[in-house]
């Protein structure tokens, strides 16, 4: 593992419902106090027995290096299969084991610069703290919060006081204004001429983000939401096509060379239904007629 990962067994003191997610914190000595926003941790699920082998990777919604238990991490999760069921199900004091920090956090602007932050349902959670670090530089800081319903919408409380601004867009119109975040978004772009667009949530939402921040001069830093199966480097499972600052394509991994990327060096185009082609131009790409 990378430096500055580790792995220990952690405690958990919180597990919260908020509307349709849990929001746990769990006791990680050495996992919050190296961690920046955009990173994630990976917990093992189903107990020391279980033939669930694979972690699930959460992006860290909030670190506290030390407290009254020593570092702390949360999470936002959504129950849907039986790793999260199992994480959501878990009391205060259980054990939780945990990998991270993971992966490469958002790049912060070097000058004060306006930026706008975009979650889609609960992959909002790490933008909170991101915005907070943007603020403490300077940077004035708005946010777009989408979802399907109001329920599925997370943090928008948090966020008023978190940024200068909050839009909420959901899809049945239950709250905010009804439509998708990338409605609103270049409107929020233009007024406040932001410079950097920074986005976490499904990647259909990453590429319209994407595409309003470059109609309008901005760049965009999204945190994809790749299925992770070991969090390292060493499954290959969340493999997607980038193009690198040397125009050649290749396929990188998003927990190590990721979860952050630019959003304009994603391959979109190969992307779709939750599986990553490999572009026919893209580096080691097979040849037609090839072996």
């Amino acid at each position: 593992m990378s430096s500055g990962v580790v792995q220990v067994t952690g405690e958990l003191i919180a597990n919260r419902r908020v509307g349709a997610y849990h929001h746990l914190t769990v006791v990680a000595p050495g996992v919050a106090e190296p961690a920046a926003p955009g990173q994630f941790v990976a917990l093992a699920v189903g107990g020391p027995t279980s033939a669930n082998l694979l972690r699930r990777c959460f992006s860290l919604h909030r670190v506290k290096p030390s407290g009254t238990y020593g570092g702390t991490v949360d999470v936002v999760i959504a129950a849907h299969g039986p790793g999260t069921q199992w994480l959501t199900a878990l009391r205060p004091h259980d054990a939780v084991d945990v990998v991270g920090p993971l992966g490469r956090a958002f790049p912060l602007p070097s000058e004060p610069v306006s930026c706008v932050l975009v979650g889609g349902g609960y992959g909002s959670a790490p933008l909170f703290w991101l915005a907070e670090t943007l603020r403490e530089r300077g940077c004035h800081v708005e946010m777009v919060l989408g979802a399907a319903s109001e329920d599925r919408l997370f943090g928008v409380v948090e966020g008023r006081r978190a940024a200068d601004a909050v839009h909420v867009t959901t899809d049945d119109g239950s709250a905010g204004r009804k439509g998708w975040v990338s409605d609103v978004l270049g409107e929020v772009v233009e007024r406040t001429a932001a410079g950097v667009v920074y986005a976490c949530g499904p990647m259909a939402m990453l590429r319209s983000v994407t595409e309003v921040a470059q109609a309008h001069g901005a760049v965009a830093q999204v945190a994809v939401e790749e299925s992770m199966a070991c969090g390292i480097g060493v499954c290959m499972t969340c493999v997607l096509p980038v193009t690198g600052a040397d125009g050649l394509t290749r396929m990188v991994r998003s927990c190590v060379e990721g979860p952050v990327f630019r959003g304009d060096r994603v391959r979109w185009d190969a992307i779709g239904d939750g599986i990553s082609r490999v572009p026919d131009d893209a580096v080691g790409a097979p040849r037609p007629g090839g072996h």
